[in-house]
């Protein structure tokens, strides 16, 4: 059974920072290629940052600088490192795994940044 569950979501003041987790299984985790996404109250879910199976990273324009993806294939979890955390970053955050043909999500975890 393919789980990916979120942590690390809450509530930060702007400027502060966040590690999220995801830990995935019942896929070949080494293989996916990972991403972040987020979806903020009553707007589509935007993509954020990915991760391929050899380490390069990729981000979304409103983060680049400020956001860090990584992951640990021998731990089969994937981070989300939020530093200088703008109240427009508030949404939930999703994990999402995608390898071969097959795509899974996470059911997200709640980011809210506010003073």
């Amino acid at each position: 059974q393919v789980q990916l569950v979120e942590s690390g979501g809450g509530l930060v003041q702007p400027g502060g920072s966040l590690k999220l987790s995801c830990a995935a299984s019942g896929f070949t985790f080494s293989s996916a290629a990972m991403s972040w996404f987020r979806q903020a109250p009553g707007k589509q879910r935007e993509w954020v940052a990915r991760i391929v199976s050899g380490g390069n990273t990729i981000y979304a324009d409103s983060v680049k600088g400020r956001f860090t993806i990584s992951r640990d294939n021998a731990n089969n979890t994937v981070y989300l490192q939020m530093n200088s955390l703008k109240p427009e970053d508030t949404a939930v955050y999703y994990c999402y795994g995608s390898v071969r043909l097959s795509a899974y999500w996470g059911q997200g975890t709640q980011v809210t940044v506010s003073s």
